[in-house]
Formats: C-alpha cells, structure tokens, sequence
C-alpha cells in the first residue's frame, strides 16, 4: 500500500529544489506552454509539475493522475485511484517570490469530490502541513483541527481568483455580510485558513478546479464546515478534473454559504 504523506512530503522535498533551481522572477516566470485548464504555464509550474511527476513514478502505484499542467495520465493500470495534483498553488506568487503558495495534492478512490479519502497542503511560505484522512480528521501538523471555528458572522472573508475588475465588481456586494476582506493568492490554503478558524469564509471569484481544491475541501469538511459549488451542485458529484466549472463558496455554515453566493450572484 502506498504511504501518500511519506510521498507527500518527498515531493515538497522536490520542490524546494526547484525553487532552489529557479530562485528569481527571471528564471521562474517565463511562460514555457499552456496547462489543461487553460492557464499559461510557467516554467515553475513545468519544473515542479515535472519533479512531482517523477516523485509519483517511483511509488510504482496503479493510478489516474490530474494535475494542473498536464492534464491526466495513467500510471501503472490506472484503476479507481485518482490522485489529483496542483504542483504550486499560487504560481503568481511563487514567480514573485511572495511566500504564500502550496503543493496541494488529494488521493481519491473514484472519480468525484466525494471519493477523496487523503488531502494534503503544504505551504511553502509558513512551513505549515495540512493533512486530512476521510473520517479521521483534518490537522496542522501533529494538532487536529475542528475545535477553533470560523466565526458565525464573517469577520473575514478571503477572496480567490481575483482580477481587478472582478474584485471592484464583487467587493461592493459584500458590505453588510462582511467585515473585512482578504486576497491571499491561495485557495488552498485559504481553505486550510478556514478549517482552523482563521478566516470565515471563502469564495472564488472564477469557477474552481478540482486541482485547486480537492485536498483542502476534506479539510474543511472533516472540520464539520460547509462547502459548495453552487453552480455545478452537488458538491460531492463534482468530477475531479482540470474544468472550472462553478465558483466556490465555504463557510462555517450552508446558510452562510447561501448568502455568500447570494451575494456573488
């Protein structure tokens, strides 16, 4: 059986040698292709996305991979497994050199929102693990997680996938259901943020992918939190692949949730 965090956590190994490899703007942010959802892939993306891949190989397991760039690829016979893979989670921040970005990577036993039974985030800025297992729990390292809350009334609301004029547009709707807003660059670890309490809520202003949010959804959810995709509903039948299908919404309740996406609409 494969021990995916001993895996996990080789890749971050990985890529701290990438960034090591490619340590500034100049050698990080050149545009080297276009990635399966539809993003230009840069040659950090390549570079990690090409050291996690040969991380994955070694594990001689049977499994679909989804990842941001290269879209899927069977590994061994394939079968039920899915693992899915955003190498770097806030890319535009990696090849900034800002330290809020994540290796974030679900392992699932078919192929929808529901089947992941293995989430794990890693933030490259803080040094923070964040691991979740189906029916186990969701932790910050050697902590479980679940007993700080988000707060009944959204004090803080992080936004994701934020153009300029989606922010302007957006930001206006939110006054009398948020107090203060925040733009970290990572919907992964915004969602981590959310599992421990640290923010209220989160929502994307773009339709979500499966990369972006198949780990750090279980977090959230093994913390009792809701989570939605109201635009592609259910959330648990969402398809773990590179389509961006509905803006996501999370909070500490599905009430809260409703009125974030009110508010969106």
């Amino acid at each position: 059986m494969t021990d995916w965090l001993a895996t996990c956590r080789a890749a971050v190994e990985d890529v701290r040698g990438v960034l090591a490899d490619l340590p500034t703007r100049v050698e990080r942010e050149p545009v080297v292709g276009a990635g399966e959802g539809g993003d230009d892939t840069v040659a950090i993306d390549a570079a990690a996305e090409d050291a996690i891949v040969r991380r994955l190989e070694t594990t001689g397991a049977d499994f679909t991979l989804i990842s941001e760039e290269l879209g899927e690829r069977t590994f061994g016979s394939g079968g039920a497994t899915h693992v899915v893979v955003d190498p770097i989670d806030g890319s535009l921040n990696a090849k900034r050199g800002i330290p809020f970005f994540a290796l974030s990577l679900a392992v699932a036993d078919g192929a929808t929102m529901d089947d992941v039974h293995f989430g794990y985030v890693y933030d490259f800025g803080t040094g923070e693990e964040w691991t979740a297992e189906r029916g186990g729990g969701a932790f910050l390292g050697a902590a479980r997680l679940g007993d700080v809350r988000p707060k009944d009334e959204i004090e803080i609301l992080s936004f994701e996938a934020t153009l300029t004029s989606s922010v302007a547009e957006k930001a206006a709707q939110m006054v009398g259901l948020a107090y203060r807003l925040r733009i970290m660059g990572s919907l992964a670890i915004s969602l981590c943020h959310l599992a421990a309490g640290r923010v209220d809520a989160v929502c994307s202003l773009k339709g979500a992918r499966s990369v972006d949010i198949a780990a750090a959804q279980l977090l959230v959810r093994e913390c009792g939190l809701a989570i939605d995709l109201p635009e592609a509903p259910p959330f648990g039948r969402a398809p773990l692949d590179t389509a961006g299908r509905s803006r996501v919404v999370a909070a500490g309740t599905p009430e809260l949730c409703r009125k974030l996406f009110a508010a969106l609409s």
